[in-house]
């Protein structure tokens, strides 16, 4: 299904339609056009998938509905607990088996007070949230089955890609993770930094975003949501265009040149550092915002000195922070994170060239719910055949 493309609405799984489609499938009922937000409204803004509880709709409409698939599209298989709070949900899908996960926002003790948990949206003065800090959480969830980005330190990536989800699908995620929240907390950022690159499956991201924040739904603010991309210069070009630059960028660099990121990520023989930056500087930034830039330490690989000057210098001119992650462990990688010493070098060089630095804090990990960590079940693809992976996948 292409989002730009004529689509009939009747086609769409009604967690998929938009107020507008439900318009036209239910004036094919005789029904008049309010009774599509109402539809709306229950499904996403109050969670509600039985018709006979949907009050407010007329007696012959909430049978016709009874016709429809109005379930989310998921099953939770397993739920992981990690001891900081973190939790990784596990969804059975058609074919498929996901995984998204819960990051509450309460500061770990001895954690620094301007340390950036998960590349989340810069907290701005003008959104309002009542809630205090200690009852946020954050939602990172998939957009893709696999990955077919082939990064060398991604458990995802390292797996292949099986298939793209669809929109219903990762709007899912969100509403399945609504119901783990426990008592207190709220549900403040979305992060699509799950399994999978949310820009070579632009439109099912693209429609799950206007579902995600419709007025008449969950009305949760672009400014909320960060999406995260390899560095799909086409996606995120289209992003900034069909969104205003309102949703959250941030972009997976992980090397300051082509010759290192060439080793870790098979992508940048399609699509440079330059031509990832040049992306960078024509995206449409609201005032105050800045995009984030994601950069996994790998020990030996992209970790020394000159890398860190050489990254200031090559994103001097744009509205960015970086956020440095040290290399989370992925079986059968061969690779390891920088060590401590090593990452606060790092840190200090960036920011002392003007830059605002974070070393993201693991959160999860112990759950294998960590940046990098997440993935599916089935067989890995043979680390040699990385480029190739990487280099067979379509134009986003």
């Amino acid at each position: 299904m292409s989002d730009g493309a004529e689509v009939d609405p009747a086609e769409l799984h009604p967690l998929a339609r938009l107020p507008e489609d439900w318009e036209v499938v239910l004036a094919r009922a005789g029904e008049p056009r309010f009774r599509a937000r109402q539809v709306f409204r229950w499904l996403h803004a109050q969670g509600q998938h039985s018709p006979t509880e949907m009050t407010n709709l007329p007696r012959p409409l909430r049978q016709q509905l009874t016709s429809e698939t109005l379930d989310v599209p998921a099953a939770v298989g397993s739920v992981h607990r990690a001891e900081d709070g973190t939790r990784k949900l596990v969804l059975e899908l058609d074919g498929a088996r996901v995984e998204c996960v819960l990051i509450p926002m309460t500061r770990p003790a001895g954690e620094a007070k301007d340390a950036d948990l998960a590349a989340l949206p810069d907290d701005d003065d003008d959104v309002a949230d009542d809630a205090p800090r200690s009852q946020r959480v954050t939602l990172c969830l998939s957009t893709q089955y696999g990955c077919a980005m082939g990064c060398v330190f991604c458990a995802s990536g390292r797996a292949g890609l099986v298939r793209g989800l669809r929109a219903e699908e990762i709007v899912a995620q969100v509403q399945i993770a609504r119901r783990h929240l426990e008592p207190g907390e709220h549900l403040r950022n979305l992060v699509f930094m799950g399994m999978g690159e949310p820009l070579h499956h632009y439109d099912e991201t693209a429609r799950a975003l206007r579902v995600l924040t419709h007025a008449d739904g969950l009305d949760l603010s672009p400014r909320r949501i960060t999406v995260s991309t390899v560095g799909l210069v086409p996606g995120i070009r289209r992003l900034g265009r069909d969104f205003s630059g309102k949703i959250g960028l941030a972009v997976s660099l992980h090397a300051p040149n082509d010759a290192v990121r060439a080793q870790i990520v098979p992508m940048n023989q399609r699509y440079s550092v330059a031509d990832i930056l040049a992306a960078l500087a024509e995206y449409p930034l609201p005032r105050r915002r800045r995009i984030t830039i994601e950069y996994t330490l790998i020990a030996g690989v992209n970790d020394r000195p000159e890398h860190a000057e050489e990254l200031a210098r090559v994103l001097r001119r744009l509205r960015v922070k970086v956020n440095l992650i040290p290399m989370n462990a992925v079986a059968g990688a061969g690779l390891e994170g920088s060590p401590p010493e090593r990452v606060a070098e790092f840190r200090e060089r960036v920011a002392r060239a003007g830059l605002s630095c974070f070393v993201r804090v693991r959160r999860g990990d112990d759950v294998s719910a960590a940046c990098g960590q997440l993935a599916y079940s089935g067989p890995l693809v043979d680390p040699a055949r990385l480029r190739g992976v990487g280099r067979a996948s379509r134009e986003p």
